[in-house]
């Protein structure tokens, strides 16, 4: 038990919702030491379903609450993401600032942002005591397909303002921190505007101490495999199109007969249904996989993944609780990582 002290702070996170991605794994992890350094620590999101985030957001590890989620969708008919992720994140700091006593309740000492820079000048006005530390996983503006051509251009001009609000709202927090020395380089590219502004590094962790599930007898490095006699390729990553996972179901699709006996191919990973890009690059996956003559289907939950028929050669996983990825990348023969230059994964690293 971690011995507290007078230097211990009240933290408050704002994250734009606490669902399954390296993101979130980060931002749980960061919380989670925090808290056992005898910090308090509050998480204060747009969305978290129980049925899709991490087990810490939950079972009661962490506080965790819900705010300014009644008014603005998450897009309207599929597009204009960024314009309600602003809106709904500005809408979230009012909800606890202005509209309610909530965070004076709590008198925040520190704030960590991340992925959402916007609220950053509002949280300066309403709290003006408090540091705030800015997390950039990675500029948004690049994160953006812009598409060629007059779609291309036009949502380039559509862009023009919310890449000037990032540039300067990240400009507003006290300290900047990325996930490593690549982003950081990147950083200072994106926005020349804060090149006196140099970021430290923290980089993404794993929980080394945590529980792991499907071990034989709870013997050390010895887990027993969920499908008998399969060898298991694994891709890890959210149902979204710059992860590139058509590369990984050609990959083995190009494997002769012979060399994918007794192998099965599993993609897991992040999937929201309210996200239409999760759903839809879902079906192109399996639309691939029927194309190419393989026997595929996909399971939601521990139960159905491990009663797949043996002849199903590759298996969607719909995002996969903790135990269960951690059986997976335990016991996979092979780790097939496909995104195109990912700045810093956190598949790899689990």
């Amino acid at each position: 038990m971690v011995e507290k002290d007078r230097t211990n702070k009240n933290i408050v996170f704002l994250h734009p919702d606490l669902g399954i991605g390296g993101a979130e794994r980060l931002v749980i992890d960061a919380a989670v030491a925090l808290q056992s350094l005898g910090h308090k620590v509050t998480i204060f999101t747009s969305h978290c379903d129980p049925k899709h985030c991490f087990d810490e957001a939950r079972d009661g590890t962490l506080d965790v609450r819900v705010r300014g989620n009644t008014l603005i969708p998450p897009n309207f008919l599929g597009r204009f993401a960024i314009l309600c992720a602003i809106l709904r994140q500005l809408h979230l700091v009012l909800a606890i600032a202005v509209f309610s006593t909530e965070l004076r309740d709590l008198q925040p000492t520190t704030f960590f942002i991340d992925q959402l820079s916007a609220c950053v000048p509002l949280l300066r006005v309403v709290n003006p005591r408090a540091r705030v530390l800015f997390y950039c996983h990675f500029p948004d503006k690049l994160l953006v397909q812009r598409g060629a051509g007059w779609a291309g251009r036009i949502k380039g001009a559509y862009r023009v303002p919310f890449d000037a609000l990032e540039s300067w709202s990240t400009g507003c927090a006290d300290g900047i921190v990325v996930n490593s020395q690549f982003t950081r380089g990147i950083f200072g590219e994106a926005f020349p505007r804060l090149k006196n502004r140099r970021p430290g590094v923290v980089y993404p962790c794993v929980d080394t101490e945590a529980e792991e599930d499907g071990k034989v007898d709870g013997s050390k490095g010895e887990f027993r495999p969920l499908w008998e006699g399969k060898k298991v390729l694994l891709s890890i990553n959210r149902f979204e199109r710059k992860k590139g996972v058509e590369l990984a179901i050609k990959a083995y699709a190009g494997l002769s007969v012979q060399e994918r006996r007794h192998t099965r191919l599993v993609i897991a990973g992040g999937y929201d249904p309210r996200v239409n890009e999760n759903v839809s690059y879902h079906n192109h996956l399996q639309q691939l996989a029927e194309s190419l003559n393989l026997p595929h289907a996909t399971a939601k939950n521990f139960v159905s993944a491990l009663s797949v028929p043996t002849e199903i050669s590759v298996l969607f996983l719909l995002s996969v609780p903790n135990s269960l990825k951690s059986t997976l990348l335990n016991t996979a023969r092979l780790l097939v990582y496909t995104p195109r230059n990912e700045h810093f994964g956190i598949v790899p690293l689990e």
